[in-house]
């Protein structure tokens, strides 16, 4: 029941998350770039440094507090969740950033900014909502 639960969420923050790019693209009037999926995306070589460093950094602090709160603090597990959702948005701010100061096309940055907060915002509702039934 978990990974139907698990799949029905995914694919309704997909389609919210689509469904506000279409909108967004029609009322702001940007254009559409191609990008590939499941790729970086990196707009210059300033960007793929520090993307590269952020996902080290966040990597090793990750496996660090899992460990830390899975053998000390039980309780406080939840706490995991809160740093990946801060090493989420932090990675999408900087894309945001750099799509703003660096593209040709800086709305860009609308949509980037827009996929954050949808991801944020389910996030929270599946936590607070007990959606998953983890606990």
């Amino acid at each position: 029941m978990f990974w139907l639960r698990f799949g029905v969420i995914i694919v309704c923050v997909f389609a919210v998350n689509s469904l506000l790019k279409v909108l967004l693209r029609k009322l702001l009037k940007i254009e559409k770039v191609k990008k590939e999926f499941f790729s970086y995306n990196h707009i210059n070589e300033l960007h793929r440094k520090i993307d590269k460093s952020l996902r080290v950094f966040s990597t090793i602090s990750l496996i660090t507090l899992y460990s830390v709160l899975l053998f000390y603090y039980e309780d406080f597990i939840y706490l995991f969740i809160f740093a990946i959702m801060a090493f989420t948005i932090l990675d999408y701010i900087i894309s945001a950033f750099f799509e703003w100061k660096y593209t040709l096309y800086p709305k860009q940055s609308i949509l980037t900014i827009t996929e954050m907060l949808v991801i944020v915002v389910a996030t929270i509702i599946v936590v607070q909502f007990n959606l998953l039934g983890l606990y």
